[in-house]
């Protein structure tokens, strides 16, 4: 594959292009990894997209709110990539592809970009190269690039560390969801959204709005934030009403960071996160080497055995591992 040439038919928005480069960034296979590391050096970091992250509780609707919002911004004149991380199939891997097939009008959009990506059991349902498949996305020169997670949970945080905004979706009538979510992730959000506020559950949503207002003014304030965020809102994705509204919110928010400095500093702290994961993985992909994996076996059946205490065993292992000929 020349990666010059799919760089170039990316940026130039071919969508074939695209989906054949996220496929490549998603491979674990070593002779791709490389070719991704390659095509990503040649697009480079020119071209910058609003990345929102978006998380919340199964059945809240988020299918059913992106391709509302999603049609709403292509409406604008907006194009929007949506990046779903689908549960993993526990026979091949592979995605379940159940978000592309509930988001039916926006797949069909012209200025809109679906790709389900499987999860792979990885921490917080963000697939692995997600990242990458993100600053694709840019290259290719969307304006909006969503990022959709499989739930909430402590660790589905790792979503700010790739995203611009963090939007967290609710449901009414969910029980007591000051308890059920986690407060860490709470505190990631920028906007928490009250979805289904229609019919019936309309009064419902608005008191669950008013809850959540309240306890988001119980949290410390943090410096990224102006006045009145983070915030709480309710929208109807199946009415379609609250969407510009949300937008707004969001839109006013990334204004505020940029002209104050937030931007450009949560962008270069997210690089530097991504850099020392990135250094990590490599590291843990040398204990697949043959003779690691050996070296690991049999200290590990030593320290069964009591011949070695777990600690020692463990030093003598990385001492090895960095001195391969000592």
């Amino acid at each position: 594959m020349d990666m010059t040439d799919m760089a170039q038919r990316i940026a130039a928005g071919e969508r074939r292009a695209l989906a054949q480069a996220i496929t490549l960034v998603e491979s674990g296979r070593a002779d791709h990894r490389v070719q991704a590391t390659a095509l990503l050096a040649v697009l480079g970091q020119d071209r910058e997209a609003l990345r929102i992250g978006l998380s919340g509780t199964p059945g809240v609707g988020k299918s059913t709110f992106i391709e509302s919002f999603g049609l709403m911004l292509t409406g604008m004149g907006l194009r929007v990539a949506v990046l779903a991380v689908d549960p993993s199939s526990a026979r091949s891997g592979g995605s379940i592809l159940g978000d592309k097939t509930r988001m039916d009008l926006l797949s069909r959009d012209p200025n809109a970009f679906i790709r389900p990506s499987p999860s792979q059991t990885h921490l917080g349902g963000v697939a692995r190269r997600t990242r990458e498949a993100v600053a694709l996305c840019e290259a290719a020169g969307f304006d909006v690039v969503l990022i959709e997670t499989v739930g909430v949970g402590q660790s589905e945080t790792v979503v700010a560390q790739m995203s611009d905004l963090f939007l967290l979706l609710l449901a009414p009538a969910g029980g007591d969801e000051l308890q059920g979510v986690k407060r860490g992730i709470m505190e990631m959000a920028d906007v928490i959204v009250i979805n289904k506020a229609d019919g019936d559950l309309k009064a419902t949503a608005t008191r669950t709005q008013a809850d959540y207002a309240g306890a988001l003014r119980l949290m410390r304030k943090r410096p990224q934030d102006p006045e009145g965020y983070p915030c709480a809102m309710t929208v109807s994705a199946l009415e379609q009403r609250g969407l510009p509204e949300v937008w707004e919110t969001l839109e006013g928010l990334s204004d505020w960071r940029r002209a104050h400095g937030f931007w450009e500093r949560t962008r270069a702290t997210q690089a530097r996160y991504w850099f020392q994961d990135a250094v990590k993985t490599a590291l843990l992909a040398q204990l697949e080497r043959p003779e690691a994996r050996a070296a690991l076996a049999a200290l590990s059946d030593a320290v069964a055995a009591g011949e070695q205490e777990p600690a020692a065993a463990a030093a003598a292992f990385v001492r090895n591992l960095r001195e391969p000929d000592a």
